[in-house]
């Protein structure tokens, strides 16, 4: 649990209070959860409580330092900064987009999982997460589109 929130963009230390509620949760209400949903419940324990800790400070944080790939000694110093900016845009449109949208963006693209995985982890229909998914990259599209009309 832990590590998927870093990976998606958590702070270490909100993945360890999401994962230290996500356990509290566990244990006060495992006797009412289905031994087959249990990974999609931690995930969207954890996923909610770091959601509504977010919406109380209103703030979403993406750690993009934590997700660079390592700088390969042959390429280009330009090459590398540029390829940096494009991922400091595309998080920086993903912020903008609602939790859900960056999420499922996230689930299919960074941890490269399918539909079918999305649907289980998640807890909804695999018809839900295909509809959501074209939304997000729709507004994805739409924002940065906007952003560069402006330039």
């Amino acid at each position: 649990m832990f590590r998927y929130l870093v990976k998606k963009g958590v702070s270490h230390s909100d993945a360890e209070d999401a994962v230290q509620e996500t356990a509290y949760k566990y244990l006060r209400f495992s006797d009412s959860i289905r031994s087959s949903k249990v990974r999609s419940w931690l995930v969207r324990v954890a996923l909610n409580y770091y959601y509504d800790q977010c919406r109380k400070n209103k703030k979403y944080i993406l750690n993009l330092e934590g997700n660079m790939e390592e700088n390969k000694a042959d390429e280009l110093p330009e090459l590398i900064i540029l390829a940096k900016e494009r991922r400091e845009e595309l998080y920086r449109l993903l912020s903008k987009l609602k939790p859900q949208f960056m999420e499922l963006l996230l689930l299919k693209y960074e941890s490269e999982l399918s539909y079918e995985e999305i649907s289980k982890l998640l807890g909804i229909s695999n018809s839900s997460v295909k509809t959501n998914m074209f939304r997000a990259r729709k507004k994805l599209v739409k924002l940065y589109e906007e952003g560069n009309d402006g330039r």
